[in-house]
């Protein structure tokens, strides 16, 4: 009677049905390329600050362009205009240097060339 039952339910599975397994293979599909954006707009953020000698360090995003010598910028904290900056350099990498013109800054503070 035991193999009656095996039997039976190995009649009812057609092989048309179900792929074979892929046990000795793993399937694998190259990864996706990775997605890179620049950063929109050419905002900075000031990220050292020495009030005696009236001087900023400011950071800008990776691919977003240093402004050049002797440019003048705004300095904003939360929307509102607080100083005014010029570049003097130099500039390495993601950073550069300016004198503060006018105003007052602090380490936090969005610097943009409006």
């Amino acid at each position: 009677m035991a193999s009656a039952l095996v039997l039976a339910g190995c009649a009812r599975h057609r092989s048309g049905e179900w792929p074979p397994p892929n046990l000795g293979q793993i399937e694998t599909r190259p990864a996706p390329p990775p997605i890179v954006t620049p950063a929109q707009g050419t905002a900075g953020r000031i990220t050292s600050v020495n009030s005696s000698a009236r001087y900023v360090v400011i950071s800008y995003s990776i691919g977003v362009p240093l402004p050049g010598v002797e440019q003048r910028l705004n300095v904003y904290r939360a929307g509102l205009k607080v100083a005014e900056i010029k570049i003097t350099g130099p500039s390495r990498d993601t950073n550069t240097i300016a004198d503060i013109v006018a105003g007052e800054c602090q380490a936090g503070d969005e610097v943009r060339g409006d």
